[in-house]
């Protein structure tokens, strides 16, 4: 394991060492969050495609085709990201018990016999 000390700055700035940096691919972007007393860092993924059937099944299905079927296409994966966001940030305030939850019931129904 590379293990490197960085200095912080007054605007509580850091530089990421290159070797870091390199080895971990990163682009434009990084995440940030607190893990066992850490900041763990780690470079932004775009999507790769998880939804991408789905999503053009659904548009296909509403009768989108050409221009129009690639304009919404982009515009719906590009809303996947903060939807999941919001849905872990929900599950976080539920397992802390700050907000309420629900149950597979309460969001779909009860199961069919």
């Amino acid at each position: 394991m590379i293990k490197k000390r960085i200095s912080v700055s007054q605007k509580r700035q850091i530089t990421i060492p290159i070797e870091f940096y390199n080895s971990l691919g990163i682009d434009k972007e990084v995440e940030c969050y607190v893990q066992n007393n850490a900041i763990v860092i780690r470079p932004v993924r775009e999507s790769s495609g998880e939804f991408d059937e789905q999503i053009l099944a659904d548009l296909i299905a509403q009768g989108l085709s050409g221009q129009e079927l690639l304009d919404k296409f982009r515009e719906t994966r590009r809303q996947i990201r903060p939807a999941v966001e919001r849905l872990l940030d929900e599950a976080r305030l539920a397992a802390q018990g700050q907000a309420s939850s629900k149950t597979y019931e309460d969001v779909f129904g009860p199961e069919a016999d």
